[in-house]
Formats: structure tokens, sequence, C-alpha cells
């Protein structure tokens, strides 16, 4: 069966370190393509620096991707706006893409806290589980899984991979390169007119500096 990743966020922008992580993990588990997914409006970061427009969000997505057959943006948050819940989320693309079998891309801090995510246990009906793991990341699979659903997995002798009892999901941790680039310190280097160059894709670059986009914002 072909299985096609997904890597969700806001990407405030979009930066090489999301990149690289999408590119590591679809070369790690032979995936056939990842999806790129721009959430509307991420229910778990209320507050703080606003989003640039959904719309411009979507559109840096596409040109970080262009030229790579393995990645791809995806408007299925977008498109439905309001809060993007990753449930919703991956019962659409199941129905989009049927038979593909997705594979959810996540970091593991973040997935530490799935337990408060809409329908966690749902989840893993729908889709397989990867979660990335940089260099010093503490930790192993097992302490990342969060503790409303750790009787819900048969962990792999090893350690580092799990099926999920009810739906027979995966789960697997996945090393990927650590990249000191994030989107808070780019937006912050544009508010203070420092560069982006080389933290960036060039195109998308380009198309943030002409947008005007975070130039103006105001930290809250």
């Amino acid at each position: 069966m072909t299985r096609i990743g997904v890597l969700g966020g806001t990407f405030n922008p979009i930066h090489l370190g999301h990149l690289r992580a999408a590119e590591e993990v679809a070369e790690a588990l032979d995936l056939a393509r990842v999806l790129l997914v721009p959430s509307a409006q991420p229910p778990h970061k209320a507050g703080g620096d606003a989003l640039a427009p959904g719309a411009l969000r979507l559109a840096w997505v596409e040109a970080a991707c262009a030229g790579n057959p393995r990645l791809s943006a995806c408007d299925v948050e977008i498109a439905r706006g309001g809060a993007s819940y990753t449930v919703d989320t991956l019962r659409a693309l199941a129905e989009r893409e049927a038979p593909a079998r997705h594979v959810f891309i996540i970091g593991s801090d973040a997935f530490s806290e799935l337990g408060t995510w809409r329908e966690p246990k749902q989840l893993f009906a729908l889709a397989d589980f990867a979660v990335m793991a940089r260099p010093g990341t503490p930790g192993r699979l097992a302490d990342w899984i969060p503790a409303e659903l750790r009787g819900d997995f048969e962990l792999d002798p090893r350690g580092d991979a799990a099926h999920h009892r009810a739906t027979g999901g995966s789960l697997c941790a996945v090393a990927i390169s650590a990249l000191a680039v994030s989107s808070s310190d780019i937006r912050d280097r544009i508010r203070t007119g420092r560069s982006i160059r080389y933290l960036v894709p060039e195109a998308v670059r380009r198309d943030i500096e002409a947008s005007g986009a975070y130039a103006s914002q105001e930290r809250r």
C-alpha cells in the first residue's frame, strides 16, 4: 500500500528545518511523498505572535516544495478554515486519497501531549505515526507516549517502534538532524531588519519580503 506522510504546522513561516525534517522522514520510511499542511487556526497555539494570513502561508509552502516531487503543499486545513483539528484533517485526507495509508509526522514534544488533542484514540485508526527525535532529545519512544494512551500500545523489544493494539496502526521513532532555525526567530529577524537569507528557501524569502508580512506586526 502507498504510504503518504502528513506534516502539519503553522508554517509561520516555513523554513529549511521543516523541509529537511520532511525529507529525512520520507527517506527513512520510504514514503511516496509528504504533504505539508498549514493550519488555519491551531487550537494549541492561542495567543502569542499573530499568524500571517493562511493564503500567504500556503503560498510559501507551495513555493518551498517546488522542484521536489517528494514534497507538496496541502490546502485541506486552510480551505476548511476555523480551528484545525488533526482528526478532521486525517479523515478528510483518508477520503481524498484512499486507499493510501497516511503517516502523521510529529515531533516528540508534541506527541507527548497527544492525549490533550481532539479524539486522540481515533487518530491511530486513521494514520500511522512517525515521531521525530533530534539529537539530544531526552528519553525514548516509550517515554513520549502520553500516559492516557500508554496502555493502547505494544512496544517492540528494541524500544523504537510500537503498534496500536486496537487498530494495528504503527508508531515509530525517526532520528532527524538538528537545524538551529525556528519560525519565531525568523519573524524576529524580519521585525528588526535582519537577514533571513539561507534560513528559508530563496523563493520564500522573496515572497515574504514582498508581502510585508511580519515587518509591521508588533509583539503581543
